[in-house]
């Protein structure tokens, strides 16, 4: 059976949907800021360094998931991370915008799938018999429902990224970390000592 160009262009519509929803997940991922820092000079260990002062501008992680619970993207502004908002809300309108484009094909082969069994008007789509409309229900019904499951995704994406980020705020990344390679001298049993090397890192 030919299928006609619209039916090949909504179904090529709703490929290109889930290829988008992937690269904007990968984004929102990957545009994460890195734990690691550039390092520098390898600095000695000293005792008086450990007096560092705590990180500045801690942020609440609960406080940052129930924002972004109530409204998505609230968490990120508190993060103050607000370069992420057009990511999260791309993310979203492309969810929302492809449920609603696959519940109204759902809802026309629905009305279509009645009149054809009614049989009491033409068929909208004289080129399929009713096995083909079931189909296309069936189709579009899937991708509508896999549209909810996406929009929850990304809403959840968005409070475990605010989440993450409000926790390593706590985290000391400041340029005063320091390791230090030595030599080390370990008792073992009988009496003996085993030499090694011994990394000590200062945070």
């Amino acid at each position: 059976m030919k299928w006609p160009s619209h039916f090949v262009r909504d179904r090529f519509r709703g490929g290109l949907f889930f290829t988008c929803c992937v690269l904007l997940l990968c984004c929102f991922c990957l545009t994460r800021p890195g734990l690691a820092q550039e390092q520098g000079p390898v600095s000695v260990f000293e005792p008086d360094s450990l007096s560092a002062e705590p990180p500045q501008n801690v942020k609440n992680p609960k406080k940052a998931v129930l924002l972004s619970l109530i409204v998505p993207g609230a968490g990120q502004v508190y993060n103050e991370k607000v370069w992420k908002l057009p990511l999260l809300y791309g993310g979203v309108a492309t969810a929302v915008y492809f449920l609603e484009f696959n519940n109204r094909r759902y809802q026309e082969f629905l009305v279509a799938l009645e009149i054809v069994r009614e049989g009491t008007e033409p068929s909208p789509f004289p080129n399929l018999n009713e096995d083909g409309i079931i189909r296309n229900v069936n189709y579009w019904r899937r991708n509508r429902d896999a549209m909810y499951m996406v929009f929850g995704a990304i809403y959840a994406l968005g409070a475990v990224d605010a989440f993450v980020d409000a926790h390593l705020s706590s985290f000391d990344v400041s340029d005063d970390l320091s390791i230090k390679l030595e030599p080390s001298v370990q008792p073992t049993l009988a009496s003996n000592s085993a030499v090694g090397l011994a990394i000590k890192i200062n945070f």
